[in-house]
């Protein structure tokens, strides 16, 4: 069975802060990118649970963003897979700077068939809703 958590590093660089993503006037971490580490890490996680063909689709996330992270600080993302039932994956989600924690989370992705998920987004392109 694979490994059942997963640890990732990302440098806080200056496209990633509130101030450049339009999250926040402060250039700090930003959440939606603290979001995105998170969904990174799950997914990575994920896809060695998965066969040929298949991927996760994110589903649903929290984020309690704790503390402010300054720019060029390293940010170390660790996800645990807390339960795999049928197609749904759950996950306790941590992220800490250099002086501790400054996110945790939940978050819950589903396996989907690659190609088939792909259809039925395209076919969305062409459906009208009055």
């Amino acid at each position: 069975m694979p490994d059942t958590q997963l640890t990732k590093e990302y440098n806080v660089s200056q496209e990633l802060l509130a101030s450049s993503m339009g999250s926040g006037s402060l250039p700090v971490l930003a959440t939606p990118a603290v979001a995105a580490f998170f969904e990174n890490a799950a997914m990575e996680l994920a896809a060695k649970f998965l066969s040929e063909g298949q991927t996760t689709v994110g589903s649903k996330i929290t984020i309690e963003h704790l503390a402010p992270t300054a720019p060029g600080c390293k940010v170390t993302v660790t996800a645990k897979l807390e339960a795999q039932e049928n197609r749904l994956f759950r996950f306790q989600l941590e992220a800490k700077d250099n002086a501790g924690v400054i996110a945790t989370g939940t978050h819950e992705r589903v396996s989907v068939k690659s190609e088939r998920f792909l259809e039925k987004a395209n076919a969305r392109k062409d459906t009208v809703t009055a």
